[in-house]
C-alpha cells in the first residue's frame, strides 16, 4: 500500500476532470499500474499497460477500467470497498482483455491500493484507487524467453562447430568423386560419380547456409525499420502475387537505430516467408493474409536486460499455426514444421536478431500466428 505521504500527493493532484500529470516513475515499472475512480474513469495510466492492452496511453484514459477486464464486475465491487475504506487493499485474479491485435485474453493478479487523502473528521475521501496489474505468466515468459536465448547460443556453437567438422572431409570426398570419373568407363558408372558429386555440393551449400552468420562481418548503420519491412513485403509479393495480402500497420515515429540492414531484411524475410509458405491452402483460395505491425515498448525486458524503449515488430498471419509437436522447438536448428524445409530460416533469424540484443518470440494458434521481433532502442 502507498505511504500516506504518496497517497497526499496523489490525492492532491486527483482532481475532477484532469488528466493527472507527472508520475513519470510509474513508467519504470514493469508492471501495470494505473489510476482508476471508483467509478471505473481511468486517471492515468502507465507505459506496461499501454503496452499490453494495445492501446495508447489518451485512449486508455478516455476508457473505463471496468471495460479492460473479461468480467467487470469484481473489479467495480473490489473499487468501491476500497474507495470506502472497507478494506486498504484488496487482491483477485481476473482475464484482462487486449486489442484485438494483440491476441488472447491474458491472466492477470489484480491489486487495488487506497488512494485518499485523510478528511477533517480523521476518515479518507476516496478520490481515487490504485490499480496495479501483475501477469500472472510474467516470470514464466521470462523464464522462457532466456532458456531461447541459451538453446539458441548453445545450438549455433554446436552447428557452427559441426559445419567445420563436415566442411573439410566433404571438398575430398567431392574431389575424389570427380577424380574417379575421369577414369572410369562407362555412361552408368560414371552417372554413380555424378550423384556423389551433386550431393556434396547440396551438403557444401547447407553447411554455408550454417556458417553465414559467424563469416560476414557485420555492416553496422543507420536502420529504418519501415524501409526493411518494405523490402521484405515487395520480395514476398513478388513471389506470391495473388491470393495474399500484406497489410502494413506502421508507427512512423520509430526512431532510426543503429543495426545491420541486410542482416535484418533476411531475418524478417525469413519469417514472412515461412508464413507465407504455411498459407499455401489460403493462398489458393485467395483469403491469404500477413500483417507487419510495428509499436514502441517502453521499459522492455530482454532477457536480463531492461531498456527504456524497444521496437516491437509484429509479424502475423491467418495461417492453421506452428505444429504443437515443434513449437517450443521452432528455433532450434533443422527442425521444421514443412515437407522439405530445411529448419534454418528461424535460426538464422533468431542468430541476427540477437546480434542486435534482440530476441524474437512466437505465439500461435490455429487461424492466427505471431512472431514478435524485439529489438532495443537508443
Amino acid at each position: 500500500m502507498p505511504s500516506r505521504s504518496l497517497r497526499k500527493a496523489l490525492a492532491a493532484m486527483v482532481k475532477p476532470g484532469d488528466v493527472v500529470p507527472g508520475f513519470e516513475a510509474f513508467d519504470q515499472l514493469a508492471t501495470m499500474v494505473a489510476i482508476v475512480r471508483p467509478d471505473g474513469r481511468c486517471l492515468l495510466a502507465n507505459s506496461a499497460l499501454e503496452n499490453v492492452i494495445g492501446l495508447s496511453r489518451r485512449a486508455l484514459q478516455r476508457s473505463n477500467a471496468f471495460e479492460w477486464l473479461a468480467d467487470a464486475a469484481p473489479l467495480a465491487e473490489h473499487a468501491q470497498r476500497v474507495a470506502a475504506n472497507l478494506v486498504a487493499t484488496s487482491r483477485f485474479d481476473a482475464m484482462l482483455r487486449r486489442h484485438a491485435q494483440h491476441g488472447q485474453e491474458l491472466p492477470v493478479h489484480v491489486i487495488l491500493s487506497q488512494i485518499a487523502a485523510e478528511g477533517a473528521g480523521g476518515g479518507t475521501r476516496g478520490d481515487a484507487v490504485l490499480l496495479e496489474m501483475i501477469e500472472i505468466e510474467q516470470q514464466t515468459r521470462q523464464d522462457r524467453e532466456e532458456r531461447v536465448q541459451e538453446l539458441v547460443t548453445a545450438h549455433r556453437e554446436l552447428v557452427r562447430n559441426l559445419a567445420h567438422e563436415i566442411r573439410n572431409p566433404l571438398g575430398g570426398i567431392r574431389g575424389a568423386a570427380q577424380l574417379l570419373e575421369l577414369e572410369i568407363e562407362g555412361r552408368e558408372l560414371k552417372e554413380y560419380t555424378r550423384v556423389i558429386v551433386h550431393e556434396a555440393d547440396r551438403l557444401q551449400a547447407l553447411v554455408d547456409r550454417l556458417l553465414a552468420p559467424h563469416r560476414r562481418v557485420p555492416i553496422v548503420g543507420d536502420v529504418n525499420i519501415h524501409e526493411v519491412c518494405e523490402r521484405v513485403r515487395a520480395l514476398v509479393l513478388a513471389e506470391f502475387p495473388r491470393g495474399l495480402t500484406v497489410q502494413r500497420d506502421y508507427d512512423t515515429s520509430i526512431p532510426e537505430f543503429r543495426g545491420d540492414r541486410e542482416q535484418l531484411i533476411q531475418a524478417v524475410l525469413n519469417i514472412v516467408h515461412n508464413a507465407a509458405q504455411a498459407l499455401a491452402g489460403r493462398i489458393a483460395a485467395g483469403n491469404a493474409r500477413i500483417e507487419l505491425r510495428t509499436r514502441v515498448a517502453r521499459q522492455a525486458t530482454v532477457g536480463r536486460q531492461r531498456f527504456r524503449l524497444a521496437l516491437e515488430l509484429h509479424i502475423q498471419d491467418n495461417g492453421p499455426g506452428v505444429p504443437e509437436a515443434i513449437r517450443d522447438r521452432i528455433f532450434q536448428p533443422l527442425v521444421s514444421g514443412r515437407e522439405g524445409g530445411s529448419g534454418l530460416g528461424l535460426t538464422l533469424a533468431q542468430t541476427f536478431v540477437q546480434q542486435h540484443q534482440g530476441i524474437i518470440e512466437c505465439e500461435s494458434a490455429p487461424g492466427r500466428t505471431v512472431f514478435k521481433i524485439v529489438i532495443p532502442l537508443p
